[in-house]
């Protein structure tokens, strides 16, 4: 069962159906990568939501899905224009997730933050991709960014 979740989790990612990828989640999961930390489902949605619609070029492949009753992974690969540089990026992601009452509880998405940041960043990634300063950096920008998206969004307040 939660294997089936993971799929229509990322076959819907794939249609970017920010919507299907939504119901995924459990209304108290918490989601975390280099750029965002997420406290509810809410969060969430609304971060799969603007990353769905900024994504106009968003192509995602998964494989590798397993899952038993308590916890699940998978391997994810995206390729993407940054929209920041306009720099294309294929980000490798290794995905691990939590679930209760078949929904996702808990999800991490773990990728080389150096790697993805001289895709995106270019020099600037290149040279401070592996430091503190440029992930804090990255982080606040994106998570004002989601901020801003759901003032716009009342639904996701």
């Amino acid at each position: 069962m939660n294997e089936q979740v993971i799929r229509h989790f990322y076959e819907s990612f794939q249609r970017k159906d920010y919507r299907g990828m939504a119901a995924c989640y459990h209304p108290d999961a918490t989601f975390r990568d280099e750029a965002f930390d997420l406290k509810n489902g809410k969060e969430i949605a609304a971060m799969w939501r603007m990353l769905c619609e900024a994504g106009k070029d968003l192509r995602v492949e998964f494989s590798n899905v397993q899952a038993n009753e308590n916890s699940g992974r998978a391997h994810w690969e995206a390729w993407y224009t940054f929209s920041r540089t306009s720099r294309r990026v294929h980000n490798v992601i290794e995905a691990r997730f939590e679930f209760l009452g078949g929904k996702i509880i808990r999800h991490e998405d773990n990728f080389s933050f150096w790697r993805w940041s001289r895709q995106s960043l270019g020099a600037t990634g290149l040279l401070l991709g592996w430091s503190g300063f440029l992930k804090n950096k990255v982080r606040s920008t994106a998570m004002s960014g989601l901020w801003k998206f759901i003032e716009k969004h009342p639904e996701y307040q």
